[in-house]
């Protein structure tokens, strides 16, 4: 009779857990969550949504990539020429020539770091003709690889080891609460400043409340006064804040 009695009470647990959406591991605990989700329409200026639907995304992938094939002409006036190549993890649900074709549009503005006429890029698809690759991971897997150079995402954020520029799924996809500006500008953020670190440029502080966010700054634990702003050039010029040690 106990038996029975205990098999019962754990499906009904079972059955409560599918419910309400919980998947249990081995060791009983739930999965690590994703940080709530921020969706475009709810960060908009002025744009409603003051409950944000979490996009749908998986946080964890095949931990293999497919790079986008082809390439592009090189951008910019003079300099050294840096070759990127474009990777989306497999499983994730990205299509990765629509994710290579977004990071040309932004390296390729004349407001990113182009426009400083010390630095050319172009898009190759050989990897063994480009100076870094440009990633589209999954939380699990963009915190796996950061990892391996020492940097703590705790599937959070994004990063920058020499030669790779990883962008977490989950930021692209969500961008992060309070942001103040819609979905694409935070991408064309993310894109700006990992690729900036890869260019050697450092973290930098908000210069005032009000003022707009330099790229380099850390935007993505908050803009700590400042107004999201997307592009290392403004008006021309290069616009930037203190350097964060």
């Amino acid at each position: 009779m106990r038996r029975r009695r205990r098999r019962t009470l754990l499906l009904g647990v079972l059955v409560l857990a599918t419910a309400v959406g919980v998947t249990l591991t081995r060791g009983g605990e739930p999965p690590a969550e994703v940080p709530p989700a921020a969706t475009e329409g709810g960060m908009g200026h002025g744009g409603g949504g003051a409950h944000p639907v979490p996009s749908s995304y998986p946080s964890v992938g095949a931990g293999r990539f497919t790079a986008a094939d082809g390439g592009t002409g090189a951008y910019g006036e003079d300099g050294p020429l840096h070759r990127y190549r474009v990777a989306v993890e497999r499983g994730t649900g990205q299509d990765v020539d629509t994710f290579a074709a977004r990071v040309d549009e932004v390296l390729a503005d004349p407001r990113s770091w182009i426009a400083s006429g010390e630095l050319r890029v172009q898009r190759v698809a050989d990897a063994g003709a480009a100076d870094f690759t440009i990633y589209l991971a999954t939380p699990v897997t963009s915190e796996r690889m950061c990892a391996e150079g020492g940097l703590t995402t705790e599937r959070y954020t994004s990063c920058r080891l020499p030669g790779q520029v990883i962008i977490n799924l989950a930021r692209w996809m969500e961008a992060v609460p309070d942001y103040g500006a819609p979905l694409d500008t935070y991408r064309t953020y993310v894109i700006n400043h990992e690729v900036g670190h890869e260019f050697g440029e450092q973290h930098e502080a908000c210069p005032g409340p009000g003022e707009s966010a330099p790229v380099m700054q850390q935007q993505t634990y908050g803009l700590q006064g400042c107004v999201a702003n997307a592009w290392p050039y403004v008006d021309g010029r290069r616009y930037s804040g203190d350097i964060v040690s």
